[in-house]
């Protein structure tokens, strides 16, 4: 079992910045992968990052660029530092696990409960 715990979301301008944080519980966490998704209201959730815990990592080609994961293997905890924020950025971002080696297939597997994040215009 794998317990996930977001935290990190809240209101921001565009053009700003947000550091979301996912502490990471389970054994033998370093097995799993670990991603980031988001949803907004009537959409499917939409892939966001996936890292493995070696620091290899794969982003959404839609948000390569302004968006970052990373780990702090000490702490069990993923990343997702967000830059240049914008309207079309709302959404309840989730963090989610999963035992896949190659991160173009993650889909996630277990989750956490989600942090909103608001980008105002």
């Amino acid at each position: 079992q794998v317990q996930l715990v977001e935290s990190g979301g809240g209101l921001v301008q565009a053009g700003g910045s947000l550091r979301l944080s996912c502490a990471a519980s389970a054994r033998s966490i370093s097995s799993y992968s670990m991603g980031w998704f988001r949803q907004t209201p009537g959409k499917e959730r939409e892939f966001v990052a996936a890292i493995r815990w070696s620091g290899y990592n794969y982003y959404a080609d839609s948000l390569k660029g302004r968006f970052t994961i990373s780990t702090d293997n000490a702490k069990n905890t993923v990343y997702l530092q967000m830059n240049s924020l914008k309207p079309e950025d709302t959404a309840v971002y989730y963090c989610a696990a999963e035992v896949q080696w190659n991160l173009e297939r993650f889909r996630g597997r277990y989750w956490g409960q989600g942090t909103h994040v608001t980008v105002s215009s």
